[in-house]
């Protein structure tokens, strides 16, 4: 049997298991959970319990040793059981998250951080962004001071994601210098003596929440801080890759689950003697939304094949992330239609999807900075920002 076959049996038997797990969580969960703004703690743990949180993590600390490309499909067939974003990002910090430690951290850090990040003892949030500088991450303001053996960090930091139930944050803050040359990266215990967690209410995705930090006096170990001082942006970008090839694999499970939904209702509803699916103004934009996620699941994985072997895949990255974005959006949107009136009840689960299928067309990175990004990088246009 060719490498390619093994390849393919071997990721079939991944998303199978996957879809098994998530089989236990079925609509009226994810359902329950974004109406109540409530973490989804059972699947966590579930996840956790299979093992899947360490997937690309080192074996030598508890993990498969795999790959993003395994991540990938992990995080698709998450979504694509319904669960959507509020299922992928309940496990995203822990699958791969942490990946900045593995590529930059020391012995003693990776013995330290990263086994309780794969059994899901611990659970991360991710602190970069902050309100006054966007995208602009050679503007973020937060400090930390050095005082003997440990790091005082104060600032603020807004859009992270589960703060409220994280043990720890990986965080960027500035230890001297402007631009990216002054900022360090630390792994942080979240002390809520010395940081105030915001919610913020947003439009969807409510069981995984965002918030606001507000920073003071944080006491961070000299030992925590991951890499040399001013290091902390280029191990950053250790992680950007990943992670977008990550948010794309969410975003095309998030569509297919929502196409899925809408086919479904399209061939059982029956109006004017036939089902709705047999006319054409219904099943074109379904059968569109499949080719466009079809096509931005071919640009994912090959991504995450490029990444594995160790490959440049920068433009391929990100280009995956907004084609499958768009591709989300495009058949949450013809789902809704499909259903009409029904789309927009809260009971079919498709206007929940489309809520969520917002966020990978925002964040973590806009459409139009991505643009920029294939124009500068790829066509060797001049760069416009």
């Amino acid at each position: 049997m060719s490498s390619g076959i093994d390849e393919a049996f071997a990721s079939d038997a991944l998303t199978e298991s996957v879809r098994r797990l998530c089989a236990d969580f079925p609509a009226e969960y994810w359902r329950t959970a974004d109406e109540q703004h409530r973490f989804p703690v059972e699947f966590r743990q579930a996840v956790a319990d299979a093992g899947y949180l360490g997937v690309a993590m080192p074996e030598a600390y508890g993990g498969s040793g795999l790959g993003i490309r395994e991540a990938a499909l992990i995080l698709k067939a998450i979504a694509g059981s319904g669960a959507g974003a509020s299922g992928t990002s309940a496990v995203h910090m822990n699958i791969f998250g942490l990946h900045p430690v593995v590529a930059a951290g020391t012995e003693d850090q990776k013995a330290r951080f990263l086994p309780p990040i794969i059994s899901g003892e611990h659970h991360a949030c991710f602190a970069v962004t902050e309100p006054n500088s966007g995208l602009d991450t050679g503007k973020l303001e937060t400090v930390a001071r050095r005082d003997g053996d440990r790091y005082l960090i104060t600032g603020r930091k807004i859009w992270i994601s589960t703060a409220q139930i994280a043990s720890h944050m990986l965080i960027v803050a500035r230890t001297g210098g402007e631009g990216l040359k002054g900022l360090s990266l630390f792994y942080a215990p979240l002390d809520r003596s010395k940081v105030e967690i915001r919610e913020i209410d947003k439009m969807g995705r409510a069981a995984v929440d965002s918030n606001m930090l507000f920073i003071e006096n944080l006491e961070v170990p000299v030992e925590n801080r991951i890499g040399a001082e001013g290091d902390g942006f280029r191990i950053l970008l250790h992680g950007l890759n990943p992670e977008r090839i990550l948010v794309a694999a969410g975003c095309i499970g998030l569509g297919l689950a929502a196409l899925e939904k809408a086919t479904v209702y399209a061939r059982e509803r029956e109006v004017f003697g036939r089902p709705i699916g047999a006319n054409q103004g219904v099943a074109h934009p379904l059968a569109e939304a499949w080719a466009k996620l079809e096509a931005a699941d071919a640009l994912m994985m090959r991504a995450a094949a490029l990444y594995d072997s160790g490959q440049p895949c920068g433009p391929q990255a990100n280009a995956a992330k907004y084609m499958a974005a768009e591709a989300s959006f495009a058949a949450c949107e013809a789902a809704v239609l499909t259903l009409g009136g029904m789309g927009y009840a809260r009971e079919y689960d498709v206007e929940r999807l489309f809520r969520e299928s917002m966020i990978g067309r925002i964040a973590p990175v806009s459409r139009q900075m991505i643009l920029n990004f294939i124009a500068e990088k790829v066509l060797d246009l001049p760069r416009s920002y």
